[in-house]
């Protein structure tokens, strides 16, 4: 039972005596353990980056490292105060409960990112479609996967939206399909040929896969030829314009005529 003559004074005395070696520990021990995590996480960033591991995971093991540290810091500390540990776990499960249910959402785009992250349905650089969206594969994070489009915006994706979704992974290189159209009377091999040697004298078409160069469809008016070679994913919208432009100019120098759509019309005298 306190003495209700002990002065302001001796009581604060007596409570940092009683408690304030115990705060101070625990301090002490909180700011070594904090700088303990950092210190293993960059050994182990710096170990990890060595080996041939997608960012993603990487990022996610120094995480994971990292706050088993802190949180074995925060028991000892715990303990070091003279708090019970078992109500204070059991109160950190009920609380996991209810924060689970509460955040149901970002829970499954972590679980989402994982799935993502250890399957590798598509890596960073890659070029994909899906979900209505496509675009090169810029970050791959637990909660989304960011990429950035033709059009030079970014486009976010939850995670939660790209698992059990159709997916079109395209790599590291795109293949164009071009059309262009020919008169009827053209001299075919020679017109492939000059096709071909456009594709070859391209810096932007890539040497394997070969270029797929034919014909496509007997139109109306003209033979559509079909060119179809493959590119990298960056310089897609660029090796269409060239090579279009280039096929344009040297189909003219070499009086090849790209014919338009013509329309034969009868007049029938009224009877």
């Amino acid at each position: 039972m306190m003495n209700m003559g002990v002065s302001p004074t001796d009581l604060v005395i007596d409570l940092s005596i009683r408690y304030g070696f115990k705060i101070l520990g625990a301090i002490v021990i909180l700011a070594g353990g904090l700088l303990v995590a950092r210190w293993i996480g960059n050994i182990v960033h710096s170990w990890i980056g060595r080996q041939r591991i997608e960012p993603p995971v990487r990022v996610l093991i120094v995480r994971a490292i990292r706050m088993v540290v802190v949180l074995l810091t925060l028991i000892v500390v715990i303990d070091n105060l003279g708090v019970q540990i078992t109500p204070f776990l059991a109160g950190i499960g009920v609380a996991g409960v209810g924060i689970g249910l509460a955040l149901q959402g970002v829970l499954s785009n972590v679980v989402a990112g994982l799935t993502i992250i250890f399957t590798k349905p598509y890596r960073v650089g890659e070029y994909i479609e899906l979900a209505g969206e496509q675009g090169e594969v810029k970050m791959i994070d637990l909660f989304s996967t960011t990429l950035a489009h033709p059009d030079l915006s970014k486009v976010v994706i939850p995670n939660r939206k790209i698992v059990g979704e159709i997916l079109h992974n395209f790599g590291t290189m795109r293949q164009l399909h071009l059309k262009v159209g020919v008169a009827y009377d053209t001299d075919l091999n020679s017109m492939l040929s000059l096709v071909r040697q456009i594709l070859e004298e391209s810096t932007y078409v890539l040497k394997e896969p070969l270029p797929l160069v034919g014909i496509g469809m007997l139109d109306e008016f003209a033979i559509m030829i079909s060119v179809r070679p493959w590119v990298k994913v960056d310089d897609y919208e660029a090796a269409c314009a060239e090579l279009y432009q280039t096929i344009v100019e040297r189909f003219q120098v070499a009086r090849i005529a790209i014919p338009l759509p013509q329309r034969e019309v009868h007049l029938v005298p009224a009877p």
